[in-house]
């Protein structure tokens, strides 16, 4: 069935304006785009392209690598690279993988995919679902599952590098494709940015990428302008005490009242230390101490997320934490040489600034190509994402990433119905529509670029 007909969605109207918009469904037909006779040249390649793409998604599913494990995944992609005519470089900040393509003068288009997968147990029951097992970092043997929707970022990748190349005849510049390794450890794009990707490439006037959402209907569009995704940095605590047995507290300074009470007023950073209408979020996601019933430990470790949008408020929170931890353990008595001990990992991911023109550029294209009831604004979230790096330079590249809907639209209407949560991204049931959710993103990226680098 080709998802761009009418009959391919049966939901009565109005889902959020959706379902209404669907029924003229077709990338083949004309619209009152700029570029009608483009778009629909285009909508048609993307069509006959699908089978194909479709193959190479199943592939990727069923073939999950983890961070920094990607070997496989990006040797795939770098044969998709060259297939498609781009000059490609492997290997750039581990497995990263960048193509090139030049056609005259113009400006220089980065578009970026990211290729790792996560530690999950696939449980979707879907006929391709992923077996794979891996070796994680600590040495044990873990499922594997693309429940990022990496899968549909790198299939939308291959399929607008395609177009790119087929309709170089109208755009003019540099277009550069970045496949990342090891987004979901937060490390990827640094490494590849270290390892000189904007003095060995030519240097972007603009970085665009796509992210699958898990609660937006395949076939739409989600649109943020300025923060759309937060600061993420993770702290170990270890909380100290002085253990004995449990018959004789007094003669202790226990870890576990010291960490409980720590944890309490850590909520205090977001209610009264954090500006009101200013975003801060403060979880505990992991606490481990003791051996037994009776004995008092002499230590808690404790695993924090701190998230945040500005500068100003990841450093309160930080600081604010290290005050509060320090001045429990000072409040229990705590021994000088007993306090606590703070690691923040290397895994802190910056916040996604959207480029408010390039965001408005954009949202203007997807309109003039899709429609407008098929692109809409969303709410910023607080999940992090390493693509801000590629703005965070002295460069100032502006960026945009915007969300690719791709929950199957009748199971999003019956969740609407019911408040029934959809399956959310990380989640082992987490299964996106693969045909309207690749063609519109495709369709979207390549869009992108002919917006930024096309003729005029």
């Amino acid at each position: 069935m080709n998802f761009f007909t009418p009959h391919y969605f049966k939901l009565k109207p109005p889902i959020l304006g959706f379902a209404l918009s669907l029924a003229w469904a077709s990338l083949d037909a004309a619209s009152a785009s700029p570029a009608p006779a483009l778009r629909g040249e285009i909508g048609a390649a993307v069509n006959r392209d699908y089978a194909s793409l479709d193959l190479l998604y199943k592939h990727l599913h069923t073939h999950p690598e983890l961070s920094f494990q990607e070997k496989a995944t990006a040797a795939r992609l770098a044969a998709e690279l060259r297939q498609a005519g781009f000059e490609v470089t492997e290997g750039v900040g581990g497995f990263g993988v960048v193509g090139v393509m030049r056609q005259g003068v113009g400006p220089t288009v980065l578009i970026r995919a990211d290729m790792d997968a996560l530690p999950v147990k696939e449980q979707t029951g879907l006929a391709y679902e992923s077996k794979a097992k891996a070796t994680d970092p600590e040495g044990k043997t873990v499922d594997v599952m693309h429940a990022c929707g990496h899968d549909i970022h790198m299939t939308v990748f291959a399929g607008a590098a395609r177009m790119v190349a087929q309709f170089k005849q109208h755009w003019s510049g540099t277009i550069l494709m970045v496949a990342q390794p090891a987004e979901e450890r937060g490390g990827g794009a640094s490494l590849m940015l270290k390892a000189g990707l904007y003095e060995r490439f030519p240097k972007p006037n603009f970085c665009v990428a796509l992210h699958a959402k898990a609660d937006l209907p395949a076939g739409m569009i989600g649109m943020v302008e300025g923060y759309a995704m937060a600061n993420v940095d993770m702290l170990d605590i270890t909380m100290r005490g002085v253990g004995g047995h449990g018959a004789w507290p007094h003669t202790t300074k226990d870890p576990v009242v010291l960490a409980a009470q720590a944890i309490m007023a850590y909520q205090t950073i977001v209610s009264r230390e954090t500006e009101p209408g200013k975003a801060a979020v403060v979880t505990v996601g992991s606490i481990h101490g003791g051996t037994k019933h009776n004995i008092i430990s002499d230590e808690v470790k404790l695993q924090l997320t701190l998230r945040s949008f500005t500068d100003e408020v990841r450093s309160n929170t930080l600081a604010s934490v290290k005050r509060i931890s320090l001045s429990m353990a000072a409040a229990a008595g705590v021994p000088p040489d007993r306090q606590p001990i703070f690691e923040e990992k290397d895994e802190f991911v910056p916040a996604l600034y959207n480029d408010p023109p390039l965001t408005g550029r954009l949202r203007t294209a997807f309109t003039d190509w899709l429609g407008a009831d098929r692109v809409t604004q969303v709410k910023p979230v607080m999940g992090g994402e390493d693509f801000s790096q590629f703005g965070r330079t002295v460069d100032k590249v502006p960026v945009c990433l915007f969300w690719l809907g791709t929950v199957d639209p009748s199971r999003y209407a019956a969740s609407q119905k019911s408040g029934e949560a959809l399956p959310s991204l990380h989640s082992s049931f987490y299964a996106p529509l693969p045909e309207p959710t690749i063609k519109t993103g495709v369709l979207a990226m390549t869009a992108a670029v002919l917006e930024l680098a096309g003729k005029r």
